[in-house]
């Protein structure tokens, strides 16, 4: 089972998550016991807290991570020896935790501010508890006094409120350890007047714990978490001995759920409700505003009652809604020993999902991410990117402050790729784009997918025009900050006809339909890995007139032209890094002043996004740099050109079933990998509409050129437009992939990509087969007869059938099909 689920597991360990709920850590020095970091007992029965599951595994744990031994006692030596810095970052650094909320409303000996924990981890979220708020307000000395009434309470509450909304991610309530979660939104003024009376009566300081006041309180708060639009996390379920957990299920929040003042305020139910979790699950799955977070149960309980935990919760709850948390506070170690049991676990319960059939591995993947990251992200408005938040996006008194959020990002960037495979984009200001833009989109004609190559018209008989207008909407899980601009950001966006609606001339959800297809018919996704060509020009000035020449003169993989290059390509490779884009190879290439740059393969559909990034980054750098980066496939006739070959591979349950098997083996493939690439094999001339849709396209795929100028297929034959791949590692009587050659950057990655699955998806469906592959060294040599020449109508079309170089198979007319109709030049 750990083999099959190899990728699900590594996902799980290697996500940067982020902890949706926390508390402040304390300095070693404090008399907070080390001995709560595994109980919430106190008094007498923390003292038998060594004696439980949760105890004896995550001593274990500690020790192992500070490679002493397994004893209370040395691992407190350790601590004391270390000092909190040490082991902070420690622990930090192996719960791999990107971004931390921390409710700081609880109290600690030797407490730290919020600013301390930046030392631990890069971003830092306060969530404000409003039972604090309130004590702090009524404590104060200022506002004692018998003139003090609930009017001039929930005056001062709700101004306090207010003028701190922009400086939090979220509220959170502690109803549940006062007066239970039976609340009553309409708890009237004179019963909460008269709580406040007896609260005001009390010892000071106070903890306010009248049932009428606390509902008056609650209710009050979530109607400027509606107005806001900020999330209200709910303690529910098992916690210390303060809490009568008979009145902890939240089930008794049904009144406050059932209320349309409140149908819009998210709510989060912590600590998996536990032991209450079925309870929670459903909520979560009948109630839009219901969300959940398991923090606390994992770690607390003991393995089968983590885990139990968990599959309750998933039971009926949207995996959207489903959040991950530690639950830390005090110790580092906390946080560390609920990131590693919380990754353990939702590995485990996700691969169970998978072998009972509820889920795919792939959709196993997809939950990974949505749990420890994205559904956090999401609820609680976070710019998270790699490890950092780049800016406040809490709306406040109806707005967002565009000063604040414009200090550190000043645009957005709104990227889309036409059909002619031009980046695009529409630019927003932050303080726009947090408030406005990221839920809304932005207007857009559509005529912007009818667009030339060369002309900034919709083409004739595209019936693209003017006239009617989609709606551009921002990708949020793709934004990033522009390496080579920090004040800037870009983000993919989908076209819609409606909220929710995809265009139906929306490239990314072509690919998207498509693969949905793969997945659900044949169970089987489609990975892609491009190979990025390019030429790179430098300005000569001579005489006046100035030119774009090539960098250098080189040969393919020229030691001398990466030296020469090697600055520019250093800066590149790091800004792709820093973008979360994988760099396999660098070389130089055979044109003059051609380079290369390989990426690692991944599902296709973040293949063709971050294709679209490694493009914008490459032409970026070079500019900034005083360069020309080009992927033009034939900027110069007399030169090689560039292409941008994908590799592709199909993958069910993280198993590579492109290739083949001692029992299942055609020519190195499998059954499904054979007929899938006869598929694009048989329809490989209407792909090239799609994969190389520009007549200078044609100028590159010529033969002798490794371009793929011929209709046939081949193991690692690279004069073929079909080429099979052993790879170092995969056996030699075997292929791992098969690589398109008749692929380059005119293409919107998108649809180049939808088309060879949709043709994949015929090859599976009526089981094609391959002719036989093309082994040997191609020598047919084209006559002047067959060279396909370029006028300002179309192609002169060779008469000749059927015809290797020019794809025909049909008989020659006088208009051009197949490959040389080409409906965006005229």
């Amino acid at each position: 089972m750990e083999a099959r689920y190899a990728a699900l597991r590594r996902a799980a360990e290697e996500v940067a998550a982020v902890d949706a709920h926390a508390h402040n850590l304390v300095e070693l020095g404090s008399a907070f016991p080390f001995l709560r970091c595994f109980s919430e007992a106190e008094g007498d029965a923390l003292a038998l807290a060594p004696h439980s599951l949760s105890f004896k595994r995550s001593l274990r744990d500690i020790a192992a991570l500070y490679n002493c031994e397994a004893s209370l006692e040395k691992v407190e030596e350790f601590r004391t020896a270390e000092g909190l810095t040490l082991i902070g970052s420690k622990c930090f650094q192996a719960a791999n935790i990107s971004a931390v909320l921390i409710d700081d409303g609880i109290t600690f000996d030797k407490m730290l501010d919020l600013d301390s924990h930046k030392a631990f981890s890069p971003v830092i979220g306060r969530v404000l508890r409003i039972e604090r708020l309130a004590e702090t307000i009524i404590n104060e000395e200022s506002f004692s006094g018998s003139s003090w009434t609930l009017d001039s309470f929930t005056e001062s509450y709700l101004a306090k409120l207010k003028s701190v909304s922009t400086q939090i991610v979220a509220l959170k309530s502690i109803a549940a350890y006062r007066s239970g979660l039976e609340i009553n939104p309409n708890v009237s003024k004179t019963d909460a007047e008269d709580g406040l009376r007896k609260e005001l009566t009390g010892p000071r300081p106070f903890r306010i714990t009248n049932k009428n006041l606390i509902d008056y309180l609650f209710t009050c708060s979530l109607e400027i978490a509606v107005s806001v639009n900020l999330p209200v996390q709910i303690h529910t379920g098992f916690g210390d001995k303060d809490l009568d957990l008979r009145k902890c299920n939240p089930l008794h929040l049904r009144a406050v759920l059932e209320d349309k003042r409140f149908s819009k305020c998210q709510i989060v139910l912590l600590h998996a409700s536990y032991p209450f979790s079925k309870e929670a699950s459903y909520l979560a799955s009948v109630y839009s505003q219901v969300y959940l977070d398991f923090g606390l149960a994992i770690p607390k309980l003991s393995v089968h009652g983590m885990t139990s935990s968990l599959k309750e919760l998933l039971e009926l709850a949207p995996i959207k809604k489903v959040m991950f948390s530690t639950d830390g506070y005090a110790f580092p170690e906390t946080y560390y020993l609920g990131a590693k049991r919380a990754r353990d676990v939702v590995y485990h319960v996700l691969a169970a999902a998978c072998e009972d059939g509820d889920l795919s591995i792939q959709e196993a993947i997809e939950a990974v991410e949505d749990i420890f990251r994205r559904n956090a992200l999401h609820l609680y408005k976070l710019n998270v990117t790699n490890g950092s938040i780049n800016h406040e996006t809490t709306i406040a008194g109806g707005g967002v402050s565009s000063t604040s959020v414009e200090e550190d990002v000043l645009f957005v960037r709104i990227i889309w790729s036409d059909a002619s495979g031009q980046n695009r984009c529409r630019v927003v200001p932050a303080g726009r784009f947090y408030e406005v833009t990221r839920n809304k989109g932005v207007g857009l004609t559509y005529a912007v997918m009818g667009m030339t190559s060369f002309c900034d018209g919709p083409a004739d008989g595209t019936n693209l025009t003017g006239v009617g207008e989609i709606r551009l909407v921002p990708d949020m899980p793709t934004l990033l900050r522009l390496p080579w601009s920090s004040r800037e950001e870009m983000v993919m966006a989908d076209m819609q006809i409606s909220p929710g609606e995809a265009w139906e001339y929306c490239p990314r959800n072509a690919l998207r339909k498509v693969t949905k297809v793969l997945l659900d018919e044949f169970n089987v996704t489609m990975k892609a890995g491009f190979e990025n060509e390019f030429f790179l020009r430098r300005k000569l000035v001579s005489d006046g007139v100035e030119q774009w020449v090539p960098y250098d003169n080189t040969n393919y993989c020229s030691t001398s032209a990466f030296d020469g290059a090697s600055s520019i390509l250093q800066e590149v490779y790091s800004s792709l890094k820093t973008s979360d884009i994988v760099v396999e190879q660098l070389h130089a290439e055979s044109g003059k002043g051609q380079f290369e740059i390989a990426l690692k393969y991944i599902l296709c559909t973040l293949a063709a996004d971050k294709l679209i990034y490694a493009r914008e980054t490459i032409k970026s750098i070079a500019r900034k740099l005083g360069l020309l980066a080009t992927f033009l496939p034939k900027p110069d006739l007399n030169d090689i050109g560039s292409g941008s070959h994908v590799h592709l591979s199909l993958w069910e349950n993280d198993q590579n079933v492109f290739m083949g098997s001692s029992k299942d083996n055609f020519y190195g493939m499998s059954k499904t990998g054979a007929q899938f690439l006869a598929g694009v094999y048989h329809h490989l001339s209407s792909i090239l509409a799609f994969t190389a849709p520009h007549p200078n396209s044609y100028d590159r795929i010529q033969p002798n050129t490794w371009s793929g100028a011929y209709l046939c297929w081949g193991k690692e034959n690279r004069e073929a437009p079909l080429r099979t791949a052993c790879p170092p590692g995969v056996p030699l009587d075997l292929v791992s992939n098969f690589e398109i050659k008749s692929f380059d950057a005119c293409a919107n990655p998108h649809l180049g990509l939808a088309a060879i699955v949709a043709a994949g998806i015929d090859g599976l469906r009526r089981g094609l087969k391959l002719p036989e592959p093309i082994e040997s060294t191609i020598t047919y040599a084209p006559t002047s007869h067959h060279r396909m020449q370029m006028s300002h109508a179309a192609r002169v079309v060779c008469r000749i059938k059927p015809c290797r170089l020019c794809f025909q198979t049909q008989k020659a007319t006088a208009e051009p099909a197949g490959i040389h109709r080409f409906a965006f030049w005229r």
